[in-house]
């Protein structure tokens, strides 16, 4: 198995179902922050989350091209996580602010989304992509909100159709949706 896709909604548990499957391993880990701290609120997350990391796992703090900054650091790990594609979108996205091009923001998602599955093809490591399921809620009442919705529901979809396995966490309980042959 060479990658896994784990969705589901905020705090359903995809970040510590990610780490789990890394602890069980036993194997070197190399850990992709994809988060910005913008304000206090996220550097506390931030935080929070570096600290329920085993110290002996490498971290890169990468909020783009993670694919070719995973190329350069990741040494020995024989498992990457990348925690998580959905502020990886958010990075790109809030580029534009509220005079987002939609074409360009997907067409910049999509190279960046295809730039990761490249460097998984490259790799002999193990991937575990987290992200976030917008797609179940109520339609945004604003275009800039339905635009990123939409933006990350199509990379969702091209790294589910990627992965060997994906996953649905849901109150913290694995859903396989799709397994590997």
């Amino acid at each position: 198995m060479k990658s896994t896709l784990i969705i589901g909604g905020a705090r359903s548990g995809k970040s510590t179902y990610a780490q789990e499957m890394a602890r069980k391993s036993g194997k070197a880990v190399l850990f992709v922050a994809t988060a910005e701290a913008g304000d206090e609120d996220m550097k506390k997350r931030i935080e929070t989350h570096r600290e329920s990391r085993p110290s002996s796992w490498v971290t890169l703090e990468a909020t783009n091209h993670i694919g070719s900054q995973i190329t350069g650091k990741i040494g020995n790990a024989q498992v990457v996580i990348i925690d998580c594609i959905t502020l990886l979108v958010n990075n790109i996205f809030m580029r534009y602010n509220d005079n987002t091009d939609a074409d360009l923001a997907e067409e910049e998602v999509m190279a960046e989304i295809e730039e990761l599955t490249d460097c998984i093809d490259r790799s002999n490591a193990q991937f575990i992509i987290v992200t976030n399921e917008l797609g179940l809620g109520v339609v945004p009442a604003d275009r800039v909100s339905r635009l990123y919705r939409d933006i990350l529901g199509r990379a969702n979809q091209r790294l589910a159709q990627y992965a060997d396995e994906v996953y649905l966490l849901v109150a913290g309980i694995p859903v396989a949706i799709k397994k590997a042959c």
